[in-house]
This record gives structure tokens, sequence and C-alpha cells, in this order.
């Protein structure tokens, strides 16, 4: 099949704050090693789509640095990632007002090559998928649009697009974020047993002349305008998903999912070798590890391991870890680079100090913490300062951030 795919790169990332203080969300580093744009591009990739846009506006920088170091197919495949990023142009002057508004202000580029579907992906979630059989389904049932669906709870249902669909798997009704309302509970699927919701994941199949006519008006918005007006006089079809998917849109949530990671049997497999993860090639040296306790720990390469005990926790690329210190259900993002000389008298060194305890934490890129530090969220919530952040019982350290030896959060 002819086809593109359209990975969305999201807005400012409020919810993210301050891990997007400085990068756009498909750019947020994830397990250790990859960024989060990795995950939708893999898939595309593994799905035999080769023909890939991110669209994205804000804090863009690092996101096309990755993203060009990254994927560089060889001269004998058509294939290529680029980049779209907001720009005045003679049909609009302004930046994206929407998800929908972002691929209509990027379709002479998407549509180049004349496709004949486009497939449209989030760029801050976490989950593996064959798109090719999506695509076969949506050519076997003759749809327009098809949107790729998954089971679950009321709790989660109230904050995602939930629909209903009939027997013939055609998708008859869709509210966006219903909230736990009695609209709610008219949404629930039938049949014994615990609730279950239809959920949107925010990955829509569209036949290229459709999406062409969907976006002739000025909807902003895929789930809040465009699906709920296809529904209507479309052949709008879901597809459902029982795999693992999860929405990567808050601390919390982001912080859960990197320690999912770290258990034994994740749901999400990073060692499927039919679904690898892409992401860009260091050539760095091994992790060497001096002394240390290490216990359900995802440990990248480059780094330099002296603690005492790290438990359930991710440790990214140029990691360095001090003696005696202490790291539980952390995600420790690594360093861009290398410290270039011995640190000065008085200066902190990249990484952990010594002696350290962290708990419940996310360090971003390049933090330098000292000596004797104790890093918690115990007993703080909705505090934010140039030094930390907590935010629904995460802490979180900012990028390059330097925290003086001996001081207790």
């Amino acid at each position: 099949m002819n086809v593109v795919g359209v990975v969305l790169g999201g807005g400012e990332g409020k919810r993210l704050q301050p891990l997007t203080r400085d990068r756009c969300k498909p750019a947020v580093p994830l397990a250790g090693k990859y960024r989060l744009v990795d995950i939708p591009v893999s898939n595309c990739i593994n799905s035999g789509i080769r023909r890939i846009y991110v669209l994205t506006q804000f804090n863009s920088v690092s996101l096309h640095q990755h993203v060009q170091g990254t994927y560089v197919f060889d001269q004998f495949h058509s294939g290529y990632v680029r980049i779209l990023a907001a720009q005045q142009t003679p049909g609009s002057e302004t930046w994206f007002q929407g998800t929908a508004d972002a691929v209509r202000q990027g379709l002479r580029y998407i549509l180049d090559r004349q496709p004949d579907h486009v497939v449209i992906l989030s760029g801050d979630q976490l989950y593996q998928m064959d798109f090719r059989p999506v695509l076969e389904e949506h050519v076997r049932n003759q749809a327009e649009v098809t949107i790729c669906t998954k089971p679950v709870s009321r709790a989660e249902a109230g904050a995602l697009g939930i629909m209903q669909a009939d027997a013939q798997d055609r998708i008859v009704r869709f509210v966006e974020k219903p909230g736990d309302t009695p609209q709610l509970d008219e949404l629930r699927e039938p049949g014994p047993g615990p609730e279950r919701y239809l959920a949107s994941m925010g990955i829509y199949v569209f036949n290229t002349k459709v999406l062409l006519e969907l976006l002739a008006n000025d909807a902003k918005d895929f789930g809040k305008n465009i699906i709920p007006a296809a529904i209507q006089n479309r052949a709008v079809y879901r597809y459902l998903f029982d795999g693992y998917w999860r929405d990567i849109g808050t601390i919390r949530a982001f912080w859960e999912a990197n320690m999912e990671l770290a258990e034994p049997l994740p749901q999400f497999n990073l060692y499927d070798v039919n679904a690898p993860i892409y992401t860009h090639m260091r050539y760095l040296p091994p992790s060497k590890i001096n002394g240390c306790d290490l216990n359900r720990a995802l440990l990248s390469e480059g780094c330099i391991i002296s603690g005492h005990r790290i438990l359930r926790s991710i440790i990214g690329v140029r990691a360095k870890v001090g003696e005696g210190s202490v790291i539980e259900h952390t995600v420790m993002m690594g360093a861009d680079y290398y410290d270039r000389k011995e640190p000065a008298p008085g200066e902190i060194p990249m990484g952990v100090g010594r002696d350290c305890f962290i708990r419940n934490a996310i360090l971003d890129k390049n933090a330098r913490i000292g000596d004797g530090c104790y890093i918690t969220p115990d007993g703080k919530d909705d505090v934010v300062t140039d030094l930390y952040t907590v935010q629904d019982g995460v802490i979180v350290v900012p990028k390059n951030a330097v925290i003086p030896p001996g001081t207790r959060i």
C-alpha cells in the first residue's frame, strides 16, 4: 500500500513541565536511551511505513537534532522521517491551532507522494503495534476512516475519547473526554462483568481523499471536531487493539510508564526482536559497575556506577552514581556529554554524588547532585521551584539543575 505516517508532536506540553521546559514532548527521553518520538516512528518502520512526517512547533530544536541524526535511510530506499515545524505560509500566518490544523498546514508536504492512506499518530504514547493488519481491515471494511480503539475501565474513560460501535464495528457515537458524568454511563460497552468502555487511542487511518474533504473547513482538532463530524456521514470503523497502550501526558503517567519497564516481565517489551525500538546510535563504552546492589533496574550504556543500591529505577546514558548513594523508584535520564575535565574545587560533577538518597524522582539530563543530598517528594505536592517540581507524588529535578551538597528536599 502507498501509505504515509504523520506523528503529531503536541503543543506546549504544560502537564509534563519541567521536562518540556527546553524540549517538545516527542523529544522527552524514555527508558534511559530512547525518546518518545522513537515509539511511533519505530512502529511505522516495523509496519513497512517508511515515509513519516513529525509535526511540531514548540521547543523543537532537540527533536530536529534527534530525528536528523537517527533516521537516515540508505540511498537505495525512498524512506525518510521529516520534521514539519509550524511556519508562516501564503495559506496560513498562524501557528498550529490544534491537531487537525497541524495536519492541514502540512498537507502540501504530506501529500507529496500521492499516498492512498494517511496514518495519523500521537507523539506521546507508549505502545507496540503493527499497522499492517489495521490497514488490511480498513480496506476490507471499505472504511473511509478507521480509529484504533482499546477497552478501558471507567476510571480511565472519562479523560479519553469514548465511542460506541455496532455489530459490524462501524462507529455510531463518539464523545471526547466525557468525564465522570451520566453521559459516560450511556457509553458503557454492553455485557456482563466489570464496566468497560471503548476508548480512542488517537491513532487514525484516513483515505487521502476523505482526509482532504474533512479538512476543507476550519475544524481545529481531530477528537473534538473531525471525528464527531465524520461519524455523521462517513464510513468510520473501529480497529480493536487489546495490547499494552499508555498515554504519557502527565508527570505521574511518565514516571509510572518508566517504572513498569523496570519490572521483570513488563507489558511493553523492549526485547521483541520482531519490533525493535530504533534510536540514536551513540557509540558509547560499556557501563561500568564498581560496586552496587542493582535490583529491577534498566542500565543504559556509558554509565559509571559506584552506588550502594539502585532499586526499580531507570539509569540513562552516561549516568554517574557516587559511592554510598541509594536510588529507588527513580528515572535518572543521564547526560548528553561527559565532563571534559575533573571539576575544580567546589564544583559539582555531573550525575549523583556520594552518599545521596533519592526516591520517587525524575532526574532530567545533565543534573548535578552534590554529595549527601536527600531528595524525595514525601510530604510535598504541587510545589514548583527553580531547583525542583513536585507533582502527583513525584519530584522532578529539571535539566541542567545543580543541587548543592547536603541539600534536603
